[in-house]
């Protein structure tokens, strides 16, 4: 890769990790991305999400409205270390959710 691809890509990460916010992130790609493309990349999160939570081709095809290339193109990757890095925090927020409804439920019982 030459120098100033790598420098813009260099730029571009450093971008990303300078926004701190959720509300920003969602400001900065909501406007950088066409609504194709974000769909594409949400998309393509949900299929690892649901692929790492066992759910079959076909229903995840039929419920995110994916085709199989794209079930496939997703397998492929699933072992990369950012995609375990999107799903570990993935899971991790899954989790402090769930916990934070059941501390919710336990406070107005009392």
């Amino acid at each position: 890769m030459q120098s100033l691809q790598k420098e813009i890509i260099k730029t571009f990460f450093q971008t990303l990790e300078d926004i701190k916010s959720k509300k920003d992130f969602e400001i900065f790609f909501s406007d950088f991305l066409t609504s194709q493309e974000l769909e594409t990349f949400s998309k393509r999160l949900a299929v690892a999400y649901w692929l790492k939570k066992g759910r079959d081709c076909e229903n995840i095809k039929n419920n995110l409205k994916v085709s199989t290339k794209t079930v496939t193109e997703v397998k492929k990757i699933m072992d990369t270390p950012g995609i375990k890095l999107a799903l570990k925090k993935m899971e991790a927020e899954e989790w402090a959710n769930i916990w934070s409804e059941r501390v919710k439920k336990l406070a107005s019982r009392h």
